[in-house]
């Protein structure tokens, strides 16, 4: 166990260490570098972690984190509202955004199915997916899950979910390797799946 001169010092590595992919001999640099740091400087990394976390929403109609109630991609006029493209976090849009290959709006799960980790449909945002398409305005549902096993049994019962409806359903191409997640693929294999979809058989 390692010992701390200061208490205050271990509480703060402690804290560090909770997030993803931080050990303790991170978290204690990165302690130790805010130490250096001025008090506004301190001050302003500590206010906008407490206001990303008080203030910030969720899209209404996406579920997408956004400034308002309503994000910007689903109030852009100009994006393509009949094809709806399902990821499972904030994270699978941002990529996706950033190929600039697709233009229409999107619908985040918050996850995918697990029941290992006791995750089942009922915690994700599936049943207001069916609802949007239920509306009868979306001709297109794009699922673009991780190439998991999990990620294929999510895209499996959405695709059970919306068989009765009148919409056309597809998969990202597998130029993605299967067991990758999607925010960790290059844009221009991302991109070139999005456009080279293949339909999904009902």
């Amino acid at each position: 166990m390692d010992r701390y001169p200061s208490s205050l010092l271990e509480k703060a590595v402690s804290e560090f260490a909770k997030l993803p992919g931080i050990g303790r001999k991170t978290a204690l640099r990165l302690v130790l570098f805010m130490l250096k740091r001025s008090d506004s400087e301190v001050d302003a990394f500590s206010d906008a972690i407490s206001h990303v976390k008080k203030d910030i929403k969720y899209c209404k109609i996406c579920h997408n984190i956004s400034d308002t109630d309503i994000c910007p991609i689903c109030a852009d006029g100009h994006r393509d509202g009949q094809v709806v493209c399902v990821v499972e976090n904030i994270q699978d849009v941002m990529a996706i955004e950033n190929t600039q290959q697709f233009h229409g709006l999107y619908h985040v799960l918050g996850g995918v199915i697990s029941p290992m980790d006791g995750i089942g449909p009922n915690e994700l945002e599936i049943e207001s997916l069916v609802s949007r398409v239920a509306e009868g305005n979306i001709k297109e549902v794009i699922l673009a899950l991780s190439s998991t096993m999990e990620g294929d049994t999510t895209s499996f019962y959405i695709s059970r979910k919306l068989a009765s409806f009148n919409v056309r359903m597809s998969v990202i191409a597998r130029g993605i390797s299967v067991g990758n997640e999607l925010e960790y693929t290059d844009e221009v294999t991302l991109g070139r799946s999005i456009l080279n979809r293949t339909p999904l058989q009902k």
